[in-house]
């Protein structure tokens, strides 16, 4: 699994050809604070009941508030579903917030 920090994503997504799905694993109360445009909402407790929906080919950048719960969601998905292309975002939306969105709002 690849970590990589905010800035280092948000270079990653200006040059894709075809869109990573940006999975944001924090809480609903979480995501209604903040979030990455285009990012879908699977809280990490739900993962093993809904990863079935995912694609595992697919890449798949796991966010999180900090980067930990991310992190693991995204050893997971490799180790326990086979997932191929998995990017962890180091820092979480908290560094994105701070490095890449100064706007956003933070918690």
């Amino acid at each position: 699994m690849r970590q990589l920090t905010p800035a280092e994503i948000k270079a990653h997504l200006e040059q894709a050809q075809i869109p990573p799905l940006l999975l944001d694993v924090r809480e609903p109360w979480e995501y209604e604070v903040c979030r990455i445009e285009g990012s879908t909402l699977i809280p990490m407790r739900q993962i093993p009941l809904k990863a079935e929906t995912l694609d595992p080919e697919r890449e798949t950048i796991v966010i999180c508030h900090h980067g930990v719960r991310s992190y693991s969601v995204a050893r997971y998905l490799e180790a326990q579903l086979g997932f191929s292309n998995v990017i962890n975002l180091r820092g979480g939306v908290d560094a994105w917030a701070r490095d890449v969105d100064p706007g956003m709002a933070t918690y």
